[in-house]
């Protein structure tokens, strides 16, 4: 079952929780924990999502790049001037469970221009 989300000023969290739990069929009366389901979600006007300037600055971003010393960060602000749909992706996969189902779930998860 496809479901259209318009992201117009919703924030980003609660979009995101409510994205991974229709990824994870659990608003389905077929729910099954093992299985990928068969919702899709198609998110439409994502560049318009909101989240306060406060937090902007102050939500960091982590990387490692594996050498000593070598910690990245960035900020929410820098991340999504770069690629809302990175921060949006992140956001939901990071609610999602952490298994092999994830992945396949996130799949599932189509941004529509």
């Amino acid at each position: 079952m496809d479901y259209t989300i318009d992201a117009h000023n919703k924030r980003l969290g609660h979009l995101a929780s409510k994205i991974a739990v229709i990824l994870q069929g659990k608003d389905s009366a077929a729910y099954e924990p093992n299985k990928v389901g068969d919702n899709r979600v198609l998110l439409t006007n994502y560049k318009d999502i909101s989240f306060s300037t406060k937090k902007a600055i102050q939500k960091v971003y982590y990387h490692h790049t594996g050498y000593m010393g070598h910690l990245r960060k960035k900020t929410l602000q820098q991340e999504w001037d770069r690629d809302p749909k990175h921060v949006v992706r992140e956001a939901v996969r990071k609610m999602l469970p952490k298994n092999l189902l994830s992945p396949r779930r996130i799949k599932n998860l189509v941004f529509v221009d």
